[in-house]
């Protein structure tokens, strides 16, 4: 059997269903899996044992010819049933478009005409809230997994050369051998309203260094270089940045080199947590029973207010709920895991 999966596109989403992936392939031992995604998942999947082929997405919802020609390549390959992971029409259209006679998704947007297995949504209360339970029941809903199992561990698999190469790129940034090394990660795609304020991030960084001698990295997007470039400018000591000079791909590798990341409810936060690194994560305008990282190695903080989850991109007050998470509560969970030698 052939199965194409549609991968979701955020990267937190993308590590979060990991599990779903798993269960698929557990489920279909002897089946050729497919994973269908935008290039920054692709490159992030490729090489993990749950696939025989990840294949990039390239071809934007917008442009109707590079979508026809990413529905002829996938008419071509016949595949037998199709899971889609991401909730859009779009990718309920391209597996019908693909003439794949079996088309499992949620029962969402519209799109339950061109499937042939429309799930319906749980509702609240039915699954545990963290969004990893969503992709399984799912799976569980459509028949392929008995009951939904407890996830306690996400994980990715990295290659003996992805982790060589990451340790030659941090030390060719400046980074040195037998130092504790903080990653700090002051962005979040979804908005600014996930973000904790860039000049505590500063402070929190300068704080590890006086504490430990640490050595301190940031990492963003292309949109994120300037904050990065802000917040290093801004602090007593030295730091890198590696804004904007790394893609998703080379994220896990990198992460695996160092001893802590530092950052908001994101997808370095999944990434990093999925390679076994500790996380401090700030919470603020989201959920952390929907989108904690699954690990044991993790700290959440967060200040509880009214308005808090808003799910907001921007937040349309005065942030309140990031504003009265203080330096002191980051620094000091940050202080615990750099405290430790090994994580049991």
């Amino acid at each position: 059997m052939k199965i194409l999966v549609r991968a979701t596109n955020w990267i937190g989403d993308a590590i979060m269903s990991i599990p779903a992936l798993r269960a698929i392939r557990q489920r279909w031992p002897e089946a050729e899996i497919t994973i269908l995604a935008r290039p920054w998942v692709a490159a992030m999947y490729s090489g993990q044992d749950f696939a025989d082929r990840v294949v990039a997405l390239t071809a934007r919802s917008g442009n109707p010819i590079a979508i026809e020609q990413a529905t002829e390549s996938l008419r071509a390959e016949k595949f037998d049933c199709a899971v889609l992971l991401q909730n859009a029409f779009s990718a309920a259209w391209l597996a019908w478009r693909a003439k794949i006679p079996q088309r499992i998704g949620y029962a969402r947007n519209g799109r339950s005409i061109l499937l042939t297995k429309a799930i319906a949504v749980p509702k609240r209360g039915e699954i545990s809230a963290h969004e990893t339970y969503y992709y399984l029941a799912l799976l569980q809903r459509a028949g392929w997994l008995e009951s939904i199992p407890k996830v306690e561990q996400i994980s990715l698999r990295l290659g003996v050369e992805a982790s060589q190469a990451a340790e030659t790129r941090l030390r060719d940034a400046g980074l040195l051998a037998g130092k504790k090394r903080v990653a700090v990660a002051p962005g979040a795609a979804y908005g600014s309203a996930k973000c904790w304020p860039a000049e505590r991030f500063a402070a929190v960084a300068d704080g590890l260094v006086d504490d430990f001698g640490a050595d301190v990295v940031f990492f963003g997007s292309n949109s994120e270089i300037e904050i990065c470039r802000q917040i290093t400018k801004s602090m007593r000591h030295r730091a890198m940045s590696l804004a904007g000079q790394t893609s998703a791909g080379e994220l896990p590798a990198l992460f695996s080199r160092c001893d802590l990341l530092v950052g908001n409810d994101s997808g370095a936060m999944h990434v990093a947590a999925a390679v076994g690194v500790p996380v401090v994560a700030v919470f603020g305008s989201t959920d952390p029973e929907g989108t904690a990282p699954m690990t044991a190695h993790r700290a959440i903080i967060q200040h509880k207010v009214a308005c808090s989850p808003c799910f907001l991109r921007e937040c349309p007050i005065d942030h309140r709920c990031m504003e009265r998470v203080p330096v002191k509560d980051v620094r000091d969970a940050a202080a615990r895991w750099l405290q430790q030698e090994k994580y049991a």
